[in-house]
């Protein structure tokens, strides 16, 4: 999914990074006053150096706008999510029909990016929680994972963001998240191991606390 400034609340958005800092999860990063148009200006220029070391010839026609084309990523695509005023917006309902099962959602795409050494992550997630006052639309579990994923990560960190963003917006600590990737910092460089994939997650509440219920969600997130 591509951002869309139009499904995003900004002011939520902040109240989960201090939920983050509070809680020890948030990425490290330093505060700056640059716009993305600073940004994309400034990456462009470190990148056309980094191909300038490497002997790429940047008048090539192949090459010329690489530089350009690679800030505009970082900025616009790959890396959106460190800037909370593009988190999304969380619509919860009031939970009318006071169901008190597991709401899970499968199979959620995992596209980001290793920190250590700025190459794809790629795998999926699951998340599943037991509502309380609220049930919250379901792309909403979609999008917070992706707007995790947007931003260079550990594995360990993407599945305590999501976990702690989720018990902020629900208030409850009935949260389980699973998320299994392949890290391309593996597969293509070196060990260079082409079968493994990692797999983490963060049990919170009842989920962690009651093995029947936990038996039952970890059964439905190894089903095929």
């Amino acid at each position: 999914m591509a951002l869309n400034k139009t499904k995003t609340d900004p002011e939520l958005g902040h109240r989960v990074h201090e939920h983050l800092v509070l809680n020890r999860v948030e990425t490290p990063t330093v505060p700056n006053d640059l716009s993305d148009a600073d940004k994309t200006n400034a990456i462009e220029h470190h990148f056309r150096g980094i191909m300038e070391a490497l002997g790429l010839d940047l008048t090539d026609d192949s090459l010329i706008d690489s530089p350009r084309r690679v800030a505009k990523m970082f900025v616009s695509e790959i890396f959106w999510g460190l800037d909370y005023d593009n988190f999304p917006k969380c619509t919860a309902v009031e939970n009318k029909m006071r169901y008190d099962e597991m709401v899970v959602e499968r199979n959620i795409s995992v596209m980001s990016s290793c920190e250590h050494h700025f190459v794809v992550i790629d795998g999926n997630a699951t998340v599943a929680y037991i509502p309380g006052q609220h049930v919250l639309g379901l792309s909403k579990l979609n999008r917070i994972v992706e707007y995790f994923s947007k931003r260079p990560q550990i594995q360990e960190r993407l599945t305590e963001q999501i976990y702690f963003a989720l018990q902020y917006i629900l208030g409850t600590d009935d949260i389980a998240v699973v998320v299994d990737a392949i890290h391309y910092c593996v597969r293509s460089r070196g060990v260079e191991d082409h079968g493994s994939s990692t797999v983490t997650s963060k049990l919170g509440g009842r989920f962690r606390t009651d093995p029947a219920l936990r038996a039952e969600f970890m059964s439905i997130v190894n089903k095929h």
